[in-house]
């Protein structure tokens, strides 16, 4: 059946549902307008009789297409008797009974079928829903493209087509990662409650909209149906114009944006976040029902541009656009999810075009290729294999800081049989004094992550620049607070009082990094906080202090810990949340909640390896060593290649005094993690008392010029060095410490110990 066909069919099935006869609507005003606390959710088609244009417009958008029952009018996929082999497993998609099915590998490697309930999006991919016990959705990794053929499209492929993925993997599509009901629903559904009971393992969610729809941006819409003139929503059209400032040549927003809460709106799901549960509406501050990820190795590279599959929010905060107060819908229409102009016409709404869209500007002939902004200013990466995304963060490109820190350039995306530096030498040319000749806060990220020498001043410098993207700040104290000396603690603490929630919530966190008795005065104000994410941060913070604190404060605290004990049990589907839960609830006293907690979480996801190393600590502590070394040598043997774990039992292994293993468990998580300082230093100090001191010197010199910047190895080296007598050596090591932490006290101490004289303040 035709798109047009299907299209129609769907309006026509649209236009019934919301043509209300009077009695009806008399019958909805009777109902809706009835006293009630809040406003609650009537589905999107009670806003068609007065909003027209938007549903109109709204209609086969991919907010609308988002997910849909599977029928012959939503299903793009071939279902005609048709094979697709990966990794040895030939499945085969067919019809039945008017039903679309798959037979496929199933949660224990056997081949069965599996009938299909929903559609996942439409555009350039299709995905498909089946149904497992326990009200399981799972997502198929086997997707239809659903671009034209002359563009590769229409045919079966596999999502992780580089990896052999079986029914034992995670990854698999009957595991946790590929479930709907954790990962993909709440952004696929408007009104979404996950619903689920740990005890049963089981889901009964729910939705008022089987879509995107009105209220998923608007909020409940049952007061506003009833009086519309008395009762707002929580999200509301804001008047906005753009004057053209004649001296930049870019327009100025008027009145100047205060709030962003249409970006935050929209952040609930285009961000990478953790959640806290289902009950976050339109208009709520985000960081009340949702932590945004920062700018992690994984998601992106160290300049903050898209590395992992991120949603735009996270690029979107590193924008000038945003300073300025751009909103998405400035460039996007909300209901139709299109842009608003195509082309360079819609960058030329706020950038004068015979300024910038001339040669003068971009440097590119434009008589046999056009150039478009955004191949310079929002390069794109391509996700679920047919995906391509443009970075939001609107960046000028920079192949300078590919030269320097390695990053990637739109320059180089086109001209890929030149150099970055040839790059950035034409950049440099045309541009003298351009931004290539200025500081980027990249820089500063990349010492932090590869731990240069230089890391403390440079995370500094952007901590301290008011003038930063919020979230690259915040990214530096996640940095910085690896490793904490006086200097940090300091613009630590003033970094609580800062104007930016998510620099203060990062400063929060940094908290627990800091010895116990620092840490009350510092963050006991938080406990009442008016958003979420810094109450809970907050009681994580002081569990260790609560005896101390005064009773208005203690009932504070458990409150706040409690709220977060019940946003990790809402998170308990997830082997990340009952982990989180497990290490609270230790931290409680409540050994045996958390050992079942751990255990169970173990379960459900034996991938997950710091409930591994969480648990044995518990057995640790218990006096249950052969319990503990057990269990590591159990997530070993399903994770061979996680070095924690191996780490883990090599430390395990020390204390029942098996050296030789121990030492070769130690070497082993230092060759699977050579970028990470930490597995090195501890090789080296095991090395170094066990009485092979030689080789644990010769590790430490090795992470030393590797990470110069890491303050554990410094001090090993020094210490070692001046227990062997070699006061030379431990002296420069001493000074290569305060060169990197002027007010470490214990370089301070090490530099006295060794005769050199009382060191100035």
């Amino acid at each position: 059946m035709s798109w047009r066909l299907r299209g129609l069919i769907a309006w026509a099935f649209f236009i019934l549902l919301s043509a209300c006869t009077p009695e009806q609507e008399k019958s909805l005003q009777t109902e809706t307008s009835a006293p009630q606390e809040a406003p609650t959710f009537v589905g999107g088609q009670i806003c068609v009789s007065c909003h027209t244009e938007e549903a109109t417009a709204w209609r086969e958008s991919d907010h609308d297409l988002a997910m849909q029952v599977a029928s012959d009018q939503t299903v793009l996929g071939d279902f005609y008797n048709v094979s697709f082999v990966y990794n040895d497993v030939t499945s085969i998609f067919f019809e039945q009974d008017e039903d679309f099915w798959i037979r496929t590998d199933g949660p224990s490697g056997t081949l069965e079928n599996y009938k299909i309930t929903h559609t996942f999006g439409f555009e350039p991919l299709q995905q498909y829903l089946v149904q497992l016990p326990g009200g399981h959705y799972q997502s198929i990794s086997i997707a239809w493209d659903t671009r034209p053929a002359a563009e590769g499209g229409q045919r079966w492929f596999h999502l992780y087509p580089d990896e052999k993925i079986n029914h034992n993997d995670p990854l698999h599509w009957t595991g946790t990662f590929q479930n709907w009901n954790t990962t993909c629903a709440e952004c696929h559904s408007t009104n979404l409650k996950k619903n689920y009971t740990l005890s049963e393992d089981a889901f009964e969610t729910t939705w008022s909209s089987i879509d995107v729809d009105c209220e998923a941006c608007h909020g409940p819409g049952s007061h506003h149906a009833a009086t519309p003139s008395d009762a707002q929503l929580g999200l509301k059209a804001k008047n906005r114009s753009w004057v053209l400032n004649d001296e930049t040549s870019i327009a100025s927003r008027m009145p100047e944006l205060t709030t962003h809460d249409e970006v935050e709106v929209c952040g609930q799901c285009h961000a990478r976040r953790s959640q806290f549960g289902d009950e976050y509406e339109p208009g709520q501050a985000l960081l009340d029902a949702y932590r945004p990820a920062l700018l992690n190795p994984a998601l992106y590279h160290s300049d903050g541009q898209i590395l992992g599959e991120v949603f735009v929010y996270g690029s979107f905060l590193q924008s000038a656009m945003y300073r300025a107060g751009v909103s998405c819908s400035d460039c996007h229409d909300p209901h139709s999810t299109k842009l608003r102009v195509s082309g360079n016409a819609l960058c030329g709404q706020c950038h004068l075009v015979t300024q910038f869209d001339t040669y003068e500007h971009h440097r590119h002939l434009t008589e046999n290729a056009p150039v478009d902004c955004v191949d310079c200013h929002m390069r794109s990466e391509t996700y679920m294999i047919v995906d391509p995304r443009s970075d939001h963060s609107f960046r000028v490109p920079r192949p300078d800081l590919s030269v320097k820190i390695g990053t990637p350039n739109a320059c180089n995306d086109c001209h890929q049989n030149q150099t970055a530096q040839w790059a950035a030498d034409q950049i440099g040319s045309w541009y003298p004094e351009g931004r290539n000749t200025k500081f980027h806060y990249g820089e500063a990220i990349h010492a932090g992550r590869a731990w240069s020498e230089s890391r403390i001043p440079m995370l500094s410098r952007v901590i301290e620049d008011n003038e930063m993207p919020a979230i690259v700040r915040a990214t530096a104290i996640n940095l910085l607070a690896n490793q904490i000396d006086g200097q940090t603690l300091d613009l630590l603490t003033q970094s609580l009082n800062d104007r930016e929630p998510l620099v203060q919530l990062a400063a929060l966190e940094a908290l627990q990094n800091i010895p116990v008795e620092m840490r009350m005065q510092l963050a006991q104000r938080f406990l009442s906080h008016p958003l979420k994410a810094f109450r809970m941060d907050a009681g994580r913070t002081l569990i260790p202090l609560r005896n101390e604190l005064s009773e208005r404060r203690r009932q504070d605290l458990d409150a706040a810990v409690d709220e977060y004990i019940e946003s990790q049990r809402f998170n308990s589907d997830r082997g990340e949340g009952l982990f989180n839960l497990g290490g609270t609830l230790g931290q409680l006293g409540r050994l045996g909640d958390a050992e079942e907690a751990f255990q169970i979480s173990l379960e459900q996801n034996p991938s997950f390896t710091p409930t591994y190393v969480n648990l044995s600590d518990l057995y640790r502590s218990q006096g249950r060593e052969n319990e503990a070394e057990q269990l590591l040598r159990e997530g070993i043997e399903l994770n061979p290649n996680d070095q924690a774990l191996t780490a883990a039992l090599g430390f395990s292994l020390v204390r029942t005094n098996k050296p030789t293993e121990a030492l070769e468990m130690l070497a082993r998580a230092s060759q699977l993690a050579p970028e990470e300082p930490y597995y090195q230093y501890i090789l080296g100090v095991a090395l170094n008392s066990m009485n092979e001191r030689e080789r644990g010197v010769e590790v430490l010199q090795k992470a030393y010029e590797r990470f110069p910047g890491n303050r554990e190895i410094l001090i090993a080296l020094a210490t070692i060095h001046r227990d062997m007598g070699a006061t030379e050596s431990a002296l420069r090591y001493a000074h290569a410490l305060l060169a990197i932490s002027p007010s470490d006290g214990t370089a301070r101490a090490l530099l006295n110990q060794l005769d050199d004289g009382p060191v100035a303040e």
